[in-house]
């Protein structure tokens, strides 16, 4: 009986215990998120950042900052919640969301000291998506559309060095594009077509890292054609601007083997840049 009556005292504490934790339970669900048309917009908006500054997946801030334009929608915290959606869009990776919500704050607010950087945020968008060098270059050239907009809408911004910074990265980055694909063809002995590549890079992407190696590429196809009047040209330009280049060496040594000098001969397009050259019209 003692026995019985300890086990009826247990079984007593236990369902005190679960009682007391089903009343804790219900304190929880008090606790739970107030809903957020009670609260203003200002609240709404720090909740936002907080969730951005303290989670791992900064996405989740977006429904603050949505709501605080959806519920608030003339006031300056929405301005503020949508340039916010722009940046948290951007750096979540969702980069058509980030341009969309920047192309929004600038269609609302053109004037706006924030309009600026709006207009970043949307060549980023851009930018950071550029693939490896292999790959369709259309995003490279959206890249430097909204890159030169930047620049030329807001050239007092402090967003427009940075812009200029990234715009000569991707233009450097097409050129790197045209040299792959001329490398290709000169491997395969499509000279001609290689040629056209490299003439890009010449008349096109010279303030690139990658004219010297284009003009010594030059010298190569053209040899390959049988060409010397060109290839003693594009080695000339070479030697002009680019004479301490380890391309100019190894363009001097094919030409020199072959009893040619690095000079400008005949009347091509490469003879109209040397002479522009010389006169200082030329990169």
């Amino acid at each position: 009986m003692t026995g019985g009556k300890s086990g009826a005292a247990v079984l007593g504490c236990l369902l005190l215990v679960g009682m007391l934790a089903g009343c804790g339970g219900g304190g929880g669900a008090a606790s739970k998120e107030v809903p957020l048309d009670t609260l203003s917009a200002e609240q709404i908006y720090k909740k936002g950042e907080l969730t951005l500054e303290g989670e791992r997946n900064p996405k989740n801030a977006i429904h603050y900052f949505t709501e605080v334009e959806r519920l608030y929608p003339y006031s300056d915290w929405a301005r503020r919640a949508l340039i916010m959606q722009a940046f948290t869009y951007h750096k979540n990776r969702d980069y058509e969301e980030a341009r969309q919500a920047a192309q929004r704050f600038l269609d609302f607010y053109p004037g706006d000291e924030d309009a600026a950087y709006a207009k970043y945020l949307m060549a980023l968008s851009y930018y950071d998506q550029i693939d490896e060098v292999g790959r369709d270059q259309g995003l490279t050239f959206q890249a430097l559309q909204a890159l030169r907009e930047v620049i030329e809408q807001y050239p007092d911004s402090e967003y427009a060095r940075s812009a200029m910074l990234k715009f000569d990265l991707a233009f450097d980055h097409l050129a790197a594009k045209e040299m792959e694909i001329g490398r290709y063809y000169l491997k395969q002995r499509h000279y001609t077509a290689a040629i056209n590549r490299f003439r890009v890079v010449v008349q096109d992407f010279q303030t690139t890292t990658h004219t010297a190696e284009a003009l010594h590429r030059l010298v190569e196809a053209y040899l390959g054609l049988g060409l010397t009047d060109e290839a003693q040209t594009a080695g000339a330009i070479l030697g002009h601007n680019y004479q301490s280049s380890p391309f100019y060496d190894d363009s001097y040594k094919l030409l020199t083997k072959r009893g040619l000098e690095p000079k400008a001969k005949g009347n091509s397009w490469l003879a109209k840049v040397y002479r522009q050259m010389i006169k200082g019209e030329w990169l």
